[in-house]
């Protein structure tokens, strides 16, 4: 039986980089306010000797002034101490060339955004969208971000942590590893269709479908990593795959873009290209209106 990951955020961290490297809340030349954000644990580390930022959820902390968020739960203040991980990191390597960017590690957990009254009030959405933005400009300045799946990525914690990586892993569903954008109970409920024709589809659709293997049909996950003792291995290769495809100039075969293209060659998405082809045809007679 394979290993269960699920809840133990820390134990990984220790598991993928080097031994007695990992400095919690020091990210470049900075240190972060560990009592902020206490289920978000973010630092350097060294992997094989090359300074990485780890960001990861830490299943078994509470944080006190949210009691929503427990059990690898993002809330508002994870969010935000995961983006500024983010840009304390572009703001070490700011004058560095691409192929010397300092990779990103996010070691994902999460059952999702659990707010309450309070942070819906104070702007969840706000958080989660600083840290999704965060990543999407270190990915596009040059820094090799790579997600590990080790448990639970799923709804919008997973869309902020974890989607805008360049490569996505996974531990195989036998290391409890669920991979799951939305219930078929809410699609449903946002659908209107019956549970039992959506049931029907998700046996043969992986759009609708949940689990590891139905995503990595989609192109959304790079590789299934065979076991925990894997992890490190894999991760130190697929950053140096996406920095090789970076220093070319080849952006656009990593992060969400690369994920359609090879949605598209393991046929989960069979349609993508065409519904693209469509828009823009329909787009390009008007782009002088848009386009400055």
């Amino acid at each position: 039986m394979e290993e269960n990951m699920v809840g133990r955020g820390r134990e990984a961290i220790e598991m993928i980089v080097d031994a007695e490297s990992f400095q919690e809340n020091l990210v470049g030349n900075q240190t972060v306010d560990g009592e902020f954000g206490p289920g978000a644990v973010v630092g350097t580390a060294q992997l094989n000797g090359e300074p990485v930022t780890v960001i990861a959820n830490d299943a078994q902390a509470m944080n006190p002034r949210f009691p929503v968020v427990y059990f690898g739960v993002i809330g508002m203040e994870e969010a935000y101490k995961m983006a500024n991980a983010v840009y304390l990191t572009m703001e070490a390597d700011a004058e560095k060339p691409v192929e010397q960017k300092r990779p990103l590690v996010l070691i994902v957990d999460t059952p999702g955004n659990g707010p309450g009254k309070v942070e819906e009030i104070m702007g969840m959405n706000k958080a989660t969208g600083a840290y999704q933005l965060a990543l999407a400009e270190a990915r596009k300045a040059g820094h090799p971000i790579v997600a590990m799946v080790i448990g639970r990525a799923i709804s919008g914690a997973f869309l902020c942590h974890g989607l805008q990586a360049d490569h996505i892993l996974a531990l195989p569903k036998e290391c409890g590893t669920v991979i799951h954008v939305m219930p078929l109970s809410s699609i449903s409920r946002i659908t209107k269709m019956d549970i039992e024709s959506l049931n029907e589809l998700s046996q043969r659709s992986p759009v609708f479908a949940s689990g590891v293997d139905f995503f990595y049909r989609l192109g959304g996950v790079e590789e299934i990593v065979p076991g925990p003792q894997e992890m490190r291995n894999s991760i130190a290769k697929h950053i140096g795959e996406i920095r090789t495809l970076k220093t070319q100039g080849k952006f656009d075969q990593t992060g969400p873009w690369g994920r359609g293209t090879l949605g598209a060659e393991r046929e989960g998405r069979t349609t993508r290209k065409a519904v693209i082809e469509h828009i823009a045809a329909q787009f390009q007679p008007m782009a002088d209106r848009y386009l400055l």
